[in-house]
């Protein structure tokens, strides 16, 4: 009788655990693209909301948007505007809108948003570089969510504590200041050929 207790409740605690919901903060770094007048644009334009209610990826209105911690939204109609500012937390992208699978490596970098580059899980929203890296994240999704949540709490998220706590704090444009209040300069070296270039324009999206 014992011995049934103890297997019953080692399942509870075992199915309990599973079905812990996986939790980082959502407040930066951003994965944003820039296009006509907005510079710091979320989702590369596609609407928070309809991914949730319409289940498909909806090109925003670029007459319609909202800007919510330093970054811009844009949406289909008035209606997901105002459910959105209702309850942003609800809709926001995981992981600063990066691809999933590349926090999964700790790797901040390139994101989506489009056709089959995104999927809501566990009712929160995550996109992918493309096609193969959503594939790839969903061959253990369990286990990559789990890592992708980690080392975003830790290594990406977690610098921004770090920043905080020296004095590089944001602007009101949202980039980080020096201690002083100047601007802070990254200058980054490159070579002068194709591969090079693309690289640097990935690592100014990154930047931005």
């Amino acid at each position: 009788m014992l011995r049934r207790v103890f297997i019953a409740s080692t399942l509870v605690v075992a199915s309990t655990a599973f079905a812990a919901p996986y939790d980082s903060p959502n407040d930066g770094p951003w994965r944003t693209s820039s296009e006509g007048s907005d510079e710091r644009l979320m989702l590369e334009g596609h609407d928070a909301v309809a991914y949730f209610t319409q289940n498909n990826a909806v090109r925003g209105d670029p007459a319609i948007k909202f800007e919510h911690r330093g970054v811009i939204y844009r949406f289909a109609s008035e209606a997901n505007k105002a459910e959105f500012q209702r309850a942003p937390e609800k809709y926001m992208p995981q992981f600063g809108g990066f691809c999933s699978n590349g926090i999964n490596y700790a790797i901040p970098w390139g994101g989506g948003g489009g056709p089959n580059t995104w999927r809501i899980y566990r009712g929160k929203l995550y996109v992918f570089g493309g096609q193969s890296s959503r594939d790839h994240f969903e061959i253990d999704t369990e286990k990559n969510l789990e890592l992708a949540h980690r080392y975003w709490n830790e290594e990406v998220a977690g610098a921004n504590a770090l920043l905080d706590k020296f004095g590089y704090r944001k602007g009101p444009d949202g980039y980080r200041t020096l201690p002083d209040g100047k601007p802070l300069v990254v200058r980054y070296g490159s070579r002068p050929d194709t591969a090079a270039r693309q690289q640097d324009e990935l690592v100014k999206k990154s930047m931005d």
